[in-house]
């Protein structure tokens, strides 16, 4: 049966008006789950009048060591580098989704030649026949011809898939600011943990040689007679338990510092060279602000904003699926050159074609239906797992403000320990001095004094490694409004 090209024209132009809607679920925003729709954070907020824009934040560090390291990190970093390549991979793909949209064109362009024997046929009389070989004939084809195709959007799954295809390559964007965050806090946690380190190798010092002074007085004692050989053994292993623990904490240090060249790409050496200007010497940075509102801060988290960028793209994708199920319409043309020429004769003109064609699916043995289903199961999928991650995120505030709030409530009783041991310290010494005092007291109240720097170290690094959870758990400045506006942007 030929239908007339006037039906298969009509056909065409209703499916065309057709196409101005697209197929599928439009996305809706989820409402927020659980501890998200609370209105306020349970736990106490650290701002105790001295709190400031997160924005610019580590430059409020008075750290200029800590600053050169954020910002090599960030521009030599190779996690960043992977982000940034698959930015580019995604954008690609959203460039090809919109190419669906469009007509394509293609050049054709040939020459064949041929050659093929010709029989003659020889009659003898009414009743006989035979074929006598003729002579070879060498043929030549040559066409130039641009062809051109268009398949419409009735149903609008190309636009379905060019939103899913825009909505990842946003994603990705996404993920590239969630790894700046993630690199700068890893580094200045990286960093504040050697500083700390440092703090406490030099008490561990102090250590050492203070037991090694009481091994050396007791020694003199048993020799003298007035102690027990087994207290000069004693005080030798105390000494020796102390020097354990100094190479100890040397070790740690040093892997600090390579933690640190690997984050940073430089070389071990020269960032050994950077160092030296802070070392011993912790940071002292602002607080800042975060909303009250759990929602608020939320929104400003580069993750969440990946995760509801593929949840949207899962939306468009069922569009996708389903439009899979429907007629495809296609306008293609062509408009060419053609020649051929042989023994004798040779003809040459131009070609044209032009018309729609019409793809119907009948039965597939439930593929596309199947495909449906598989695209609303992924849907499902990523609405948990966007779910999920703003409830982690909220956790991840709740235990930042949690452990800050206890170092910082603990800091003050541990300064006030250390002061205490420090002035007990003094007063040995001034005993000893004064010809009052025993020396094995004296290193008793110093080794106190190390101990007790200890623990305040402990407790401050607690708190700055608060804070950087805290800037990290509330996205590290960056803003889904603005997504440019975040810390390392600025440098």
């Amino acid at each position: 049966m030929t239908l007339p090209r006037s039906t298969i024209l009509a056909a065409v132009f209703a499916a065309t008006g057709l196409s101005g809607c697209a197929i599928g679920p439009d996305y809706v925003k989820p409402a927020p789950i659980g501890s998200v729709a609370m209105a306020a954070w349970v736990a106490p907020l650290p701002h105790d009048g001295r709190s400031g824009e997160l924005i610019d934040w580590w430059q409020r560090w008075g750290d200029p060591v800590l600053i050169d390291l954020l910002a090599q990190a960030q521009q030599q970093n190779q996690t960043l580098a992977q982000s940034s390549a698959r930015i580019t991979q995604a954008r690609a793909s959203y460039r090809a989704a919109t190419s669906a949209l469009l007509p394509s064109f293609t050049a054709n362009a040939s020459d064949y030649r041929s050659k093929g024997g010709q029989s003659a046929l020889i009659t003898s009389g009414p009743q006989s026949a035979q074929f006598a070989p003729g002579t070879s004939e060498t043929q030549r084809n040559q066409s130039l011809a641009l062809d051109a195709a268009w398949e419409l959007d009735v149903v609008g799954g190309a636009r379905r898939g060019r939103e899913a295809a825009a909505q990842r390559a946003l994603a990705r964007e996404s993920d590239w600011h969630d790894a700046r965050v993630s690199i700068a806090a890893e580094v200045a946690a990286t960093y504040v943990n050697l500083r700390a380190c440092e703090v406490l190798l030099g008490g561990y010092r102090i250590d050492v040689a203070s037991r090694a002074e009481t091994a050396r007085l007791t020694k003199l004692k048993v020799d003298a007679g007035f102690e027990a050989p087994a207290n000069a053994a004693l005080t030798d292993a105390s000494a020796a338990e102390a020097r354990t623990r100094l190479a100890q904490q040397q070790a740690n240090c040093d892997l600090s510092v390579k933690s640190l060249a690997e984050l940073t790409t430089l070389d071990e050496t020269q960032l050994r060279a950077k160092l030296i200007a802070k070392t011993a010497k912790l940071p002292t940075p602002t607080g800042f602000a975060i909303s009250a509102i759990p929602a608020a801060a939320i929104s400003q988290r580069p993750d969440i904003a990946s995760a509801e960028r593929e949840l949207m793209a899962a939306s468009n994708d069922i569009g996708l699926a389903m439009a899979d199920r429907f007629p495809r319409v296609s306008l293609t043309g062509s408009i060419g050159f053609s020649e051929d020429s042989g023994s004798g004769y040779n003809t040459r003109g131009r070609t044209w074609r032009y018309g729609p064609a019409i793809s119907l699916p009948i039965f597939d043995m439930g593929r596309r239906a199947a495909n449906v289903d598989g695209a609303r199961a992924r849907f499902e999928e990523s609405l948990a797992t966007y779910q999920g991650k703003t409830l982690r995120a909220v956790r991840e505030v709740e235990e930042a403000l949690v452990r800050l709030d206890s170092a910082e409530r603990r800091e003050k009783d541990a300064n006030t320990a250390l002061v205490g041991y420090q002035q007990f310290l003094t007063a040995s010494e001034a005993r000893v001095r004064e010809g009052a005092g025993s020396l094995t007291d004296l290193e008793e109240a110093r080794r106190a004094v190390v101990q007790a720097q200890g623990v305040a170290v402990g407790v401050t690094l607690d708190r700055l490694v608060g804070w950087i959870n805290l800037y990290k758990a509330v996205g590290g400045g960056w803003s889904a409004a603005n997504p440019n506006n975040d810390v390392e942007a600025k440098r």
